[in-house]
């Protein structure tokens, strides 16, 4: 690359005029893009019908609507249908960011791949459904740890007295109890 002060000094101070007015020129197709990227919205509907999320740039929810409908289903089903929903809205988000992008900054693609590729990692598409034959149609678990597969024994009590240590059984003293 060649030293843009190297030459005749108008040349040098042109060519430093044309760099500042670039730099500004690209610092504002930012702005306008960092701006139209927080306006952006996703919303989904679930296949049925019975729930409509709506999701920020961020993936945050931002609406969620859900149909009467559901007094006809479980909570499992519900909660189902709402998260399924979420996953697909977020999931949509990086087409719409690239969109989003590529009116704005749309010559620098290494900057527009970055930002929707993170948005893919953190958004994927979301696995295809399909009901489990045996799962429990009341209960879901929504997020947390799943419970090991084989049942816990349950505690042992010992029957008061049996201990020599203050302990009545059932894990408190009976100097304790209020």
């Amino acid at each position: 690359m060649s030293d843009p002060l190297s030459g005749d000094a108008g040349d040098a101070a042109a060519r430093v005029d044309r760099m500042v007015a670039e730099a500004k020129q690209k610092a504002q197709r930012y702005q306008a893009m960092q701006s139209a990227v927080g306006q952006v919205s996703v919303t989904e509907t679930g296949k049925d019908g019975l729930v409509t999320v709506t999701v920020d740039s961020a993936g945050n929810v931002t609406d969620l609507r859900i149909t009467d409908q559901v007094r006809e289903c479980s909570g499992a089903q519900v909660a189902a249908a709402v998260l399924t929903t979420l996953r697909r809205a977020q999931a949509r988000l990086p087409d719409r960011l690239g969109e989003v992008m590529a009116e704005t900054i749309g010559d620098d693609r290494q900057t527009m791949d970055t930002i929707v590729g993170n948005y893919r990692a953190k958004f994927p598409e979301p696995e295809p459904e399909e009901p489990d034959p045996g799962e429990d149609r009341n209960v879901r678990n929504l997020g947390g740890l799943e419970e090991e597969s084989a049942p816990k024994p349950p505690p042992v009590r010992r029957p008061p007295g049996d201990s020599d240590d203050g302990d009545d059984g059932f894990g408190q003293s009976f100097m304790t109890r209020g």
